[in-house]
């Protein structure tokens, strides 16, 4: 079909017909010229159609889905392009390359002449599609404004060729002006597509403006953004260019380690750390003096310490902790026999905490004698609890560094304890057991117990500060356990910062079951040796408690049943190694294996004396039987005390005395009865110290009977302060003197009244066996003490004998109901 060119460029308004190609993502523009690479076959087969028949004039449009490989109809826009196809080269792939040149607009109606789009390539019927007329004023202003931009777009936009910017600025028409642009704007095709569409060749340029202000705002964005992207590159090449300098030097220098590899390797692990803000910059800091520094330099080494130190802590992590209150009981008792109250104390600890998630980590004080189990408690509490335990020894410690640390000033300087404790745990929560608190010592170097105020108080060790670290680490959830044999060594306001848990000693049949269950069992498996191997009769058990030791504990009972298993072991060895070899130990046989009896089994006399009291006494090791002796002599009234008692001991027996003293002619004395008689006052193992007022109501009986001559009843025993007026004051640890008392075979014990409350704390077995007596005055005492019968004796046949006497022989002694 024949057709002319209009003044537009396009052809006469009568339909054309011919071939269609689709383009993906590609629009084509009037008067641009574009090359574009062909692969798919009815494309090819189309751009030879129209090479052969059509003048080199084909249609292109675009699809709208790029990713179909067929379109539809529906699938393609309206409005396209004619162009003429300049030039084709086929490539060895299959595909061809063709460089086209836009002509005009023109709308497609349908496949003309039978074709359609499941052929090879469609033919279609179009509509050239004309410009509107446009006003000449305003298409001027526009297209004077659409220069200056296309200006400042060339400028920032290096890829557009300055001759094309040229050759563009030279077109004065509004609609060939817009077409000649869009081309060189890197938009998407969907709104090319609606720049190809619109008819007004204003409102196109408008269009065209406004899109080419965007792309030189986008452009001038994405220059100052590679400036920068540049600028950091070259930084980045120009450090990895020193570094791979520095590790060529340090290579030909013999050094292995590079110490920019290394601040890389402790940034990395500082970033995996959950650590706050201000101790994070703390640590970059110090990171950063390290790339700056020499390896060789000796403030290298301090500072790689300190960062090795601070990455080394759990900063901040911690275990979760599922409590099972029932299963904890169980662990404990499987750990420890008796000792109830401190479990359930410890257990309601731990109910607390299974219920309140937040509470802060409690801080407990186990006092009692060695051997108890105190440090072996708190290893359980961890199992129980399943958290990490360290145990952490205060004894001799007397440097307040050794909890806080050192400054960083000193050489050497470390961290203290606490810190040294938690780089040895996964988790920030753990058990921490202070051993043997009360065996601090103070001296010109600190006081560690003041320092151990900050890590005990609750509400002060969330923010603890280590001298050498220097930064705030949270101690809040960690559960601290204290140990001590003797709170009095302990300062007070140390004390008021813990829960204090007195584990008092065993009685003679706990340790019996202790010895059984638990440390006979143990000592066979350390021994080589197995239960057949090793047999103790229940006699034997108790004959070895009650002569072979003694203590609150069981530690000296351990040994002795560690002594029986080597003997069982020699035994087996001299026999060729013959495991059925055993040894069963009896009270007969006892005395050849362990050797001949190490303790009286009783303490108490065995008969009533003149001047000669039993006293208890508390120690680091429980309760013990404390003997008195008071002997007269012609002298000038000089009082001899001897025994290494303390100044308390000693001014208790100086009030026992002016006790006596200022009662005498109540007692029948004289008035100066003292001036011609030295008293010596001794208290029997003598190279144990001893000290306390709780002696006090013993010095003065045994003081009374040397004096009138009257015995003290040798299965009395008895406890209390006395002062000058006579009363008698409460005193301290009455359990573990009435398991002495128990343990000495003694069958009274006298108590301050004010203590009688305290019995509850007592075991039944021990109350069933000991008549127990509160007494408030020295006349009560001494009414039960004075063994009544003998003075009788004494007495009897004298003339001399005292009104105070006289009542002490008639009066009978009768036990109070208890």
């Amino acid at each position: 079909m024949s057709s002319t060119l209009t003044e537009g460029g396009s052809e006469s308004a009568e339909n054309i017909l011919l071939p269609m190609m689709a383009l993906r993502e590609v629009v084509m523009f009037p008067r641009s010229i574009i090359p574009l690479f062909v692969g798919r076959e009815s494309s090819i087969k189309a751009i030879e159609e129209a090479i052969a028949e059509h003048d080199k004039k084909i249609f292109l449009v675009t699809q709208e889905f790029p990713e179909k490989e067929k379109p539809e109809p529906e699938d393609l826009y309206a409005v396209g392009t004619v162009s003429k196809i300049l030039q084709m080269l086929r490539l060895p792939d299959g595909t061809i390359k063709v460089l086209f040149e836009g002509l005009y607009r023109a709308q497609w109606d349908s496949a003309a002449d039978g074709k359609t789009f499941e052929e090879v390539y469609p033919m279609v019927n179009l509509k050239p599609i004309e410009d509107l007329p446009a006003d000449v004023n305003v298409t001027e202003a526009l297209v004077r404004s659409v220069h200056g931009a296309l200006e400042n777009f060339g400028k920032v936009n290096k890829k557009v060729a300055p001759e094309t910017v040229l050759a563009i600025s030279t077109i004065r028409t509004a609609g060939k002006l817009a077409d000649s642009i869009m081309p060189h704007l890197k938009v998407e095709f969907a709104k090319k597509q609606i720049i190809l569409e619109i008819i007004d060749p204003l409102k196109r340029l408008e269009a065209v403006y406004e899109l080419l202000l965007g792309e030189i705002e986008i452009v001038s964005i994405e220059k100052r953004v590679k400036n920068r992207v540049k600028g950091q590159m070259e930084k980045n090449q120009r450090e990895y260019y020193l570094n791979e300098q520095l590790k060529a030097i340090n290579k030909e220098m013999g050094r292995e380690d590079d110490p920019q590899a290394e601040a890389h390797d402790l940034e990395k692990q500082l970033e995996a750390k959950q650590m706050d803000d201000e101790s994070r910059d703390r640590v970059l800091k110090e990171i950063k003096k390290l790339r700056q520094m020499a390896p060789s330099s000796a403030e290298y080494t301090v500072v790689r310490n300190y960062v090795d130190w601070v990455l080394d802590l759990p900063w901040n992590v911690y275990k979760s902790v599922e409590l099972n209150i029932t299963e904890a009981r169980k662990i404990m008792d499987e750990d420890h026999f008796g000792l109830e109250k401190p479990k359930e104390r410890i257990l309601e600890y731990m109910a607390v905490q299974s219920l309140v998630d937040t509470i802060k980590g409690p801080i407990l004080c186990l006092v009692g004698p060695p051997g108890v189990g105190k440090t072996s408690i708190a290893r359980s509490i961890a199992r129980a609890m399943d958290r990490e335990f360290v145990r952490l020894s205060l004894g001799g410690v007397r440097d307040e560094a050794e909890i806080r640390g050192h400054r960083r000033t000193y050489v050497g300087a470390l961290p203290g304890k606490i810190i040294h404790s938690l780089r040895r745990c996964d988790f920030s929560n753990p058990v921490i057991c202070l051993d043997e608190v009360d065996k601090m010592s103070t001296d010109f170097r600190g006081d560690p117990s003041s320092a151990l105020l900050e890590v005990l108080d609750p509400e002060q060790n969330n923010t603890f500060n280590d001298h050498y670290l220097d930064l705030d680490y949270d101690l809040s959830k960690v559960f601290f356990i204290t140990t001590a044999n003797d709170l009095n060594s302990i300062p007070i306001p140390l004390q008021d910062r813990m829960e204090i848990i007195r584990l008092p000693g065993y009685l003679e049949t706990e340790k019996t079951q202790i010895a059984k269950k638990f440390l006979l069992p143990k000592q066979i498996k350390e021994h080589g040796l197995s239960t057949d191997n090793v047999a103790i009769s229940d006699n034997a058990m108790v004959e070895i408690v009650q002569t072979y030791t003694r203590e609150a504990g069981v530690r000296n009972l351990e040994r002795e049943l560690a002594k029986v298993c080597r003997k069982t072991a020699m035994k087996i060895v001299e026999a060729d190694n013959d495991k059925t070899k055993s040894l069963h130990v009896t009270k007969t046989n006892l005395s050849s294996i362990l050797g001949v009896h190490k303790f009286r089994h009783g303490a108490s006399e065995e008969k009533s004396l003149i001047g000669v009291a039993t006293g208890l006494a508390y120690t680091q090791v429980g309760g013990e039987m404390l003997m008195v002796e008071v002997v007269l002599m012609p002298g000038k009234g000089k009082v001899v005390i001897t025994g290494k008692l303390g100044d308390v001991m000693q001014e208790s027996a100086q009030a026992a005395l002016s006790y006596i003293r200022s009662r005498s002619d109540l007692f029948g004395l004289k008035p100066n009865f003292h001036e011609k008689i030295d008293i010596h006052v001794h208290v029997p193992e003598g190279a144990t110290p001893k000290d306390g007022p709780s002696a006090g109501i013993t010095l003065c009986t045994a003081m009374a009977s040397a004096f009138l001559n009257v015995p003290v009843r040798h299965d009395l025993a008895m406890t209390g302060e006395i002062t000058l007026r006579g009363r008698v004051f409460p005193i301290g640890g009455l359990r573990e003197k009435l398991l002495a008392a128990h343990r000495g075979l003694s069958k009274i014990v006298l108590i301050p009244s004010e203590n009688e409350k305290d019995l509850k704390e007592v075991p039944n077995e021990i109350l069933k066996d000991l008549e127990i007596i509160p007494v408030e005055n020295m006349d009560e005492v001494l009414s039960h003490a004075l063994d009544s019968l003998t003075a009788e004796e004494l007495f009897r046949g004298k003339d001399d004998i005292t009104p105070v006497a006289l009542n002490l022989i008639k009066e009978e002694y009768q036990a109070p109901t208890h």
